[in-house]
């Protein structure tokens, strides 16, 4: 085949940051917004300690912010909400369901801001304007009618308030249900289930802080320049001072490459930008656990002939004798691992990963950072345990400068889990729920995100409420999503905007539009913060600077109550009390949960409080009160990959958040105006008789294929591909999650690759 040049692909050189992320917040300002003035004062209120949080991400805030202290992805995800463009009533009076179910996402999302009530009618294939009682009144009607509480399905997005979460479970289990299908399913559920069971703690231990202290930093799947963008800021700070900072990761990322600093006026006037990746590893898709095996049994390699030559050794012996369990196993299981499966299943060299582990060693203070490229793999709650294992070795965990560091996605999916959104509910916590509120709550564990699909595809749960969120979209195997709501009884979507999971009509559809993040909120005249809690433990207020998109709108937490309040009319709850000042659910979520003791006086000190964690101070909350090495599954010499199978990861594009399509344009990997692109290394497509620019399919099965993509040679590990979030998720089969956990294998799918017009003769 011939070299083709495709449209909207050309390679990218600059640095991520620098005058083109500025370039791209005044676009966005531009395009979205109404009042350019007064909204652009809006984004200065931006992660400050009298403003909103930032709904793009969940990295910490400075406790010395500055004025400008967002990134391009949170200026959009701010002037996205902040839109001038309404989908008012008129809007769904113009338009069909089955109209607007041709759009694509991103036209659903860019109609603009949803202003009142709507239910959908039948009859008519439109959605209708109703007043906010009969909202209420047909939800309840529809979930008073099923003959068990747990054939209804609560999910939560991440972008939800601790106020909103908290009012959210209290609902569901004073219904009868612990059925909490979450976006942490999706995303960070092998850090949920695997940290407990290593460190006794489902999140991380480091603050930000730590990053000033580490000596040597690795980031692990992940990709800050999109993903978490103010990052970067940190990252860059560590490297002016000298510390090595180790990437592994399939792709080559700009933004851990070299970053110029919007705020730096030497980096901006000159041009010029800091290398940030000290050394970069193009680890396998999938080949994680190959990789921080190598690295260990590197290590005790190096720690076993220092000792034979008299020396200490490297290895943190007091450490691992105080508060650790489970070395020796782990020492076996490294032992019996060959270095030809380590670099087969890697596909990394010794050498290289010899060269990490050296850094690792010569490292007094280490922090490992990894993201949705170590979580979303059927393997992915082992990728967990063997980062912190690495970590253990040495007593990276519990110390100034060291420790392992989650990055969480969502501003808030993190504090959704701490304020009691789980479907495995310990004792504990529901004893202090039902004392609280005078209920008794579901002992029985519910549903996570696939056992949810898997209820609703097989008739088990005949109803669905969403806080946010776009579902069926988000999920794996589309078919199969998309099939189950439209057999459902009761669909209800609380959001900001239209997407795809509203459109999916069952015999009762409602959506309920709120509040957004940026926006006040007045509750009997008076104005509510709500709470967040970042991906560092912290939890600060937010209070929203602009005016309602619609004076119809109300809060998240007023939609829960009035649900609650139709739905349970003999539950001794105060829902309108606790609706109409937040600060009384603060004091509620206090009594649940006693780490938020005097929690409305301490987020009334700016910048909030970090919530206690004991494994950043060696406690360890495991069953045995250790921190445990976990050695995990042998690695086998074969991957069990057929010839001519690749592995596909999905990715999203710099235009992007979570299912949320801000636009068409992937700056970094040098995509415009597209997204039906698939990544290849460039010898794996000369391999498979194929090349750049040329159409292909991508085939995980007979009746799981992404037609027409264009294939993009890239800097992407041999024998890996990627493509595009959610349009990529048809590729993954509802039933491949991890066992451990549940999650999707979302950057897992064997795949092979084929010319286009070689299927559409097939076909003929």
């Amino acid at each position: 085949m011939t070299e083709n040049s495709p449209d909207g692909v050309k390679p990218y050189s600059g640095p991520a940051g620098g005058w083109e992320a500025l370039a791209a917040v005044a676009q966005a300002v531009r395009k979205e917004m109404e009042t350019e003035v007064a909204n652009t004062r809006a984004l200065l209120r931006m992660n400050q300690p009298d403003g909103f949080d930032c709904p793009g991400c969940a990295w910490p805030d400075p406790k010395h912010t500055s004025s400008f202290e967002f990134c391009e992805n949170g200026a959009k995800a701010v002037t996205w909400e902040a839109t001038g463009k309404r989908a008012s009533p008129a809007f769904f009076a113009e338009h069909s369901v089955s109209d607007l179910w041709s759009w694509s996402d991103h036209a659903l999302e860019d109609a603009g801001r949803l202003t009142t009530p709507l239910r959908y009618e039948a009859a008519t294939d439109h959605f209708v304007p109703v007043s906010w009682e009969e909202a209420f009144a047909g939800i309840a009607a529809r979930l008073n009618a099923l003959d068990h509480p747990d054939r209804a399905e609560f999910y939560t997005s991440g972008r939800a308030s601790n106020e909103s979460a908290f009012m959210y479970q209290l609902l569901a289990r004073a219904f009868g249900t612990n059925n909490f299908p979450d976006c942490s399913n999706m995303c960070h559920e092998p850090t949920s289930i695997g940290l407990p069971q290593s460190i006794g703690i489902g999140k991380g231990t480091v603050s930000l802080e730590d990053f000033d202290h580490a000596d040597a930093i690795f980031c692990i799947g992940h990709n800050p320049g999109t993903n978490h963008p103010r990052m970067l800021t940190t990252l860059r700070a560590a490297a002016k001072r000298g510390v090595p900072i180790i990437v592994a990761n399939p792709l080559k990322e700009r933004g851990l490459e070299r970053f110029a600093a919007p705020q730096d006026p030497v980096e901006m006037l000159t041009l010029s930008s800091t290398r940030l990746a000290s050394a970069y590893h193009q680890v396998k898709v999938g080949g994680d656990v190959a990789m921080l095996k190598g690295m260990m049994k590197a290590l005790l390699a190096a720690d076993e002939a220092l000792r034979a030559g008299g020396g200490e050794g490297l290895l943190d012996r007091a450490f691992i004798a105080e508060h650790t369990v489970g070395f020796d196993d782990l020492r076996a299981d490294l032992d019996t691992t060959s270095w030809s499966a380590i670099e087969r299943r890697s596909g990394l060299s010794r050498a290289a990963i010899e060269s990490m582990a050296e850094v690792y060693w010569n490292a007094e203070r280490v922090i490992a950072c990894y993201g949705m490229g170590i979580t979303q793999h059927r393997h992915g709650t082992e990728n967990v345990r063997q980062i912190v294992n690495l970590l253990l070795l040495r007593g990276n965990m519990g110390k100034s400068g060291a420790g392992i560091c989650p990055l969480r996605g969502h501003s808030n999916v993190q504090g959704d889990r701490t304020v009691g959104i789980t479907e495995i509910p310990t004792e504990a916590f529901l004893e202090r729920l039902d004392a609280a509120f005078g209920i008794t709550a579901p002992r029985k564990h519910g549903h996570n995100a696939v056992d949810a699909l898997a209820a609703m595809a097989d008739g088990s749960s005949r109803a669905f409420i969403g806080l946010g969120g776009n579902f069926a979209v988000a999920m794996p195997d589309p078919a199969v999503a998309f099939a189950a709501f439209r057999g459902l009884d009761l669909n209800v979507q609380i959001i900001t905007k239209l997407n795809r999971t509203a459109l999916l009509t069952a015999t009762h559809s409602y959506i309920l539009p709120c509040l957004g993040r940026t926006e006040r909120d007045l509750r009997a005249g008076t104005q509510q913060a709500m709470t967040v809690e970042d991906s560092m433990s912290m939890v600060h207020a937010s209070r929203g600077t602009l005016k309602p998109a619609s004076d119809a709108l109300i809060s998240e937490v007023a939609v829960i109550a009035g649900i609650a309040r139709a739905t349970l009319a003999q539950c001794p709850i105060d829902w309108e009390g606790l609706s109409n000042d937040y600060a009384r659910i603060r004091d509620k979520i206090e009594e649940v949960f006693p780490e938020f003791a005097d929690f409305n006086a301490r987020i009334a000190v700016p910048g909030g409080f970090r919530l206690p964690n004991g494994a950043a101070e060696r406690v360890w909350h495991t069953s045995n009160g250790k921190a445990n090495f976990l050695a995990g599954a042998p690695l086998d010499e074969d991957d069990g990959l057929d010839e001519g199978t690749l592995v596909c990861t999905t990715l999203r594009s710099h235009d992007q958040y979570n299912t949320t399509i801000y636009g068409l344009n992937d700056r970094y990997r040098g995509i415009s105006g597209r997204r039906d692109v698939v990544f290849v290394n460039a010898d794996d497509l000369a391999a498979l008789g194929l090349s750049h620019g040329d159409t292909v399919d991508v085939v995980a099965s007979d009746d799981r294929v992404l037609a027409r993509q264009t294939a993009v040679a890239y800097p992407i590990a041999r024998g890996s591909v990627a493509a595009y979030y959610p349009e990529a998720n048809l590729l993954v089969d509802a039933r491949d999650y991890d066992r451990q956990c549940g999650v999707p294998s979302y950057k897992s799918i064997p795949v092979k690759l084929r010319a286009h017009l070689a299927a559409d003769r097939q076909a003929e």
